[in-house]
């Protein structure tokens, strides 16, 4: 997946940039990051490979995070409600020290950025 590293490189570089141009004006740019979330389109994979499978949901979703994201700590998929608590916290008041962050809400799927 090429294509979604070289994008998600680029946006961490434009926040960024833009976080470095604002300094000092009150102004915060930050990206936040999410990992693995149930969104419509995973609802649907999820159901779909039960199906195809003979089991249920949950049992899909457990091997997924098993075999496919074994390091995540969360063992589960994000919502998008926690996805979206991030995104209030940052685009509030109470993160005016929070600038120019990379805010991970992957559910600990990432061991680490270098």
């Amino acid at each position: 997946m090429i294509h979604y590293g070289v994008t998600k490189t680029a946006q961490l570089a434009v926040s960024r940039g833009l976080a470095e141009t604002t300094a000092g004006t009150g102004v915060t740019v930050n990206s936040v990051l999410p990992g693995p979330t149930r969104s419509e389109g995973v609802e649907k994979f999820v159901e779909d490979m039960a199906r195809e499978n003979k089991t249920d949901a949950a049992t899909v979703e457990a091997d997924f995070f098993k075999s496919v994201r074994p390091s995540s700590l969360l063992k589960r998929f994000a919502t998008s409600e926690e996805v979206a608590a991030m995104v209030t916290y940052v685009a509030s008041p109470v993160s005016a020290a929070t600038n120019g962050a990379a805010l991970r809400v992957d559910g600990g799927v990432v061991r680490s950025i270098i």
